[in-house]
């Protein structure tokens, strides 16, 4: 009996924080407003049902391989490459929501007296981010 009440308290709660996880995720994606954004600037409204779906299977795929384990091999160059690119695209215009929302970089360039080169600095911190990941997947872990 007390297995039994032991495994439903785990569920329950294993439950409640998945759902605590989910929301605070579906919020974070909400408040930045990533999807309607990337429909305006791809100029596809009318897909947004298709980019919130693939948002919605893209977690649920996630959730499932993560529980159960799930190892992927991907042993031909050019498809990791394609993994690894639109991981990259997703991450870095989840960067770039977060920054537009915060207005982190026009207040940055304004106190330091940076508005001329606010371009510069963007491509600064772009090249920056690349330069840091290649050393990372080449050197640190190859």
């Amino acid at each position: 009996m007390l297995m039994l009440l032991q495994a439903v308290l785990f569920s329950f709660l294993g439950f409640a924080g998945g759902i605590a996880v989910g929301g605070g995720v579906v919020a974070l994606f909400v408040v930045l407003d990533i999807i309607p954004r990337l429909a305006q600037l791809s100029r596809s409204y009318y897909k947004v049902h298709w980019y919130e779906g693939a948002m919605v299977n893209g977690a649920f795929f996630g959730t499932v391989a993560d529980f159960w384990n799930w190892k992927f091999y991907i042993t031909w160059k050019p498809v990791s490459g394609m993994v690894g690119l639109f991981n990259g695209i997703f991450i870095g215009m989840l960067a770039a929501a977060l920054t537009e929302v915060l207005n982190v970089l026009p207040i940055l360039a304004k106190r330091l007296h940076l508005q001329r080169y606010l371009f510069l600095l963007l491509l600064a911190m772009v090249f920056g981010k690349v330069a840091g990941s290649l050393f990372d997947w080449f050197v640190y872990h190859p």
